[in-house]
């Protein structure tokens, strides 16, 4: 498992992508596009739009309080675990699979919020990632050259740990 030390934090602050204010900036941009989306919320929204994402991570949580439970039937389901402020080698894994097979949801026991990190490395050239921006709004970050470096750069920026101790630590 790889956790986010205290020291590298301040570089998830800012979006990783682009910051729209209002989600009906972000739709008019996402026809003819492959889009992602991670957390209940942006999720949610696409939902109620009519414009399911191929890909959805959500953890039945917005901004670490409740939310009513997003579900795709008819979508491949994956469950993982992985605590707040880390990355489990199942959720890379599930980024990894979900990224090349499109109607699949990853359903976190846990935390999803850093999960943009694996998705984008593994996102095939052009996809859309949406996600929120804790009382800002919602990012889109469109999938380049350029922004696959920068997710395998910020994920260098994890740790590994053992996980029986991560498991200790983290209670998940």
């Amino acid at each position: 498992m790889r956790i986010l030390p205290a020291w590298h934090r301040h570089l998830f602050k800012e979006p990783f992508g682009t910051l729209f204010l209002s989600f009906e900036e972000v739709l008019i941009l996402l026809p003819g596009k492959c889009v992602f989306s991670v957390g209940d919320v942006v999720t949610a929204n696409l939902l109620r739009a009519g414009r399911p994402p191929e890909v959805a991570v959500v953890d039945g949580h917005t901004m670490r309080q409740p939310y009513p439970g997003v579900t795709i039937p008819e979508y491949h389901q994956i469950q993982v675990k992985n605590p707040a402020g880390g990355l489990t080698k199942e959720l890379i894994k599930a980024t990894q699979v979900a990224a090349n097979c499109p109607g699949t949801i990853i359903q976190v026991e846990g935390e999803e919020d850093l999960a943009v990190v694996p998705l984008a490395m593994y996102a095939p050239l052009g996809t859309v990632i949406l996600y929120g921006q804790p009382g800002k709004g919602v990012v889109m970050l469109t999938i380049t050259p350029a922004t696959k470096k920068r997710a395998e750069d910020l994920f260098t920026c994890f740790e590994e740990v053992d996980t029986s101790i991560a498991r200790e630590v983290f209670k998940f």
